[in-house]
């Protein structure tokens, strides 16, 4: 037999510059402990908890009978779809933008992961809104750049200042990144907000803005603002955007970035070398998303996430020694549990929100998302994507477990 040797194959230096996804990471934890049959309220998905709309469904269906949609698509999406997002933007968010400037990627997280590595290079900076969507430090990580947190607080629903941004800006910015309505934390920026942040980013000519507005259709305060509206900055607006959580369809894999031209042509040839195109019946399912009459089913999803997120917050209120801000959109709330911070359960010290969530899974049998992921290590994040039953039964374990806690 032969002997085993130490091996050679080492892995490279950008594996250590990235952690794993918390969001993945704790459902990975939820399936375990289900799988060894205890009942887990899982509320740390961003997932709708509703079907895919059945006209969506059916135009696939249709897709696939036609039969003509089997070969590679375009790169950059179908030019049908294309132009339908381009008709979207124009008609609901006055944005005038051409098919060419449409790059149709595999979700959200895809189309930020092409424009970072389309902008930065070594010592680029890139400021993040904080609290921040989990995977926009490591992806700015695999793209060679660095990180620049800003973080707001709950005391002024985590929005960043114009003021504030304006100090962290240095000659190596190349970037600021946030997302409106806000994951983790709900919050959204109004049109005047908007504005201030343009303010700022317009002094400067080589900084690009890259707004994700993934949770536009899920806003509790009325018309949605992106702030590619404002003509001074638009030429250096990325908008990101997607089907996943209006349409709900996690599981269809698409997504969108309308970017100025020279940009969307560079995260189109960037995606020529890792994915090539996405899902055709995925890509004509959202051509009849686009065009069909949604406006109820995304209504009717909405009025459902605001119930939910005003029945979480109350119960919520109701401990003492948790703080919370009232989200304007999405479907989380974000939580501040540091006063639990110190106190202990059978020996074991709880130090931060990352030991508190495993707390709650292992003895309150409730999964969320640790807010040190998100960039504020005092918070969790609770997803409100479940039923209103779901939500009272894991707020009412989630009290007796903290009630053991000395």
């Amino acid at each position: 037999m032969g002997t085993q040797t130490e091996s050679k194959l080492t892995l490279s230096n950008r594996f250590d510059n990235i952690t794993e996804s918390a969001t993945l990471v704790m459902a990975v934890k939820a399936r375990e402990l289900q799988a060894k049959g205890v009942n887990v309220i899982k509320l740390n998905l961003g997932e709708p908890d509703f079907p895919t709309p059945q006209y969506i469904q059916d135009a696939a269906k249709e897709a696939i009978d036609e039969g003509k949609y089997f070969s590679y698509p375009p790169v950059p999406g179908y030019p049908e779809l294309r132009q339908a997002i381009a008709d979207k933007l124009d008609r609901e968010n006055n944005l005038s933008y051409k098919a060419e400037n449409i790059v149709v990627s595999a979700g959200a997280k895809h189309s930020v992961a092409n424009v970072m590595l389309s902008i930065l290079n070594p010592g680029d900076e890139v400021i993040v809104f904080s609290p921040y969507w989990v995977s926009y430090t490591d992806q700015i990580h695999l793209a060679g750049g660095t990180p620049v947190i800003l973080s707001g607080s709950i005391e002024n629903d985590f929005k960043v200042t114009p003021e504030e941004l304006r100090a962290a800006i240095t000659p190596n910015t190349k970037a600021i990144l946030f997302s409106s309505p806000c994951n983790p934390t709900g919050t959204v920026f109004t049109k005047e907000e908007l504005r201030g942040i343009a303010d700022e980013v317009v002094k400067h000519d080589n900084i690009y803005i890259v707004s994700d507005e993934i949770y536009e259709y899920i806003n509790f305060g009325g018309k949605h603002f992106s702030i590619a509206q404002f003509d001074d900055v638009k030429d250096r607006t990325v908008v990101v955007n997607g089907f996943s959580k209006g349409f709900a369809m996690t599981g269809w894999r698409i997504g969108y970035v309308a970017a100025p031209l020279h940009l969307a042509k560079a995260c189109t040839k960037i995606q020529g070398q890792v994915t090539s195109g996405i899902n055709t019946i995925t890509q004509r399912a959202c051509i009849a998303a686009l065009k069909g009459d949604s406006a109820s089913v995304i209504e009717e999803m909405r009025t459902a996430y605001l119930r939910r997120r005003d029945l979480l917050k109350s119960m919520l209120d109701e401990i003492e020694g948790v703080k919370t801000n009232l989200p304007q959109g999405a479907f989380y709330i974000f939580p501040d549990f540091s006063a639990f911070f110190g106190k202990s359960f059978n020996g074991e010290v709880i130090k931060d929100s990352s030991d508190l969530c495993m707390f709650f899974l292992n003895e309150a049998h409730v999964s969320t998302v640790a807010g040190a992921a998100f960039g504020a290590p005092n918070c969790i994040r609770i997803s409100y994507a479940a039923s209103d039953e779901e939500l009272v039964q894991a707020v009412k374990q989630i009290k007796e477990a903290l009630n053991k806690l000395s």
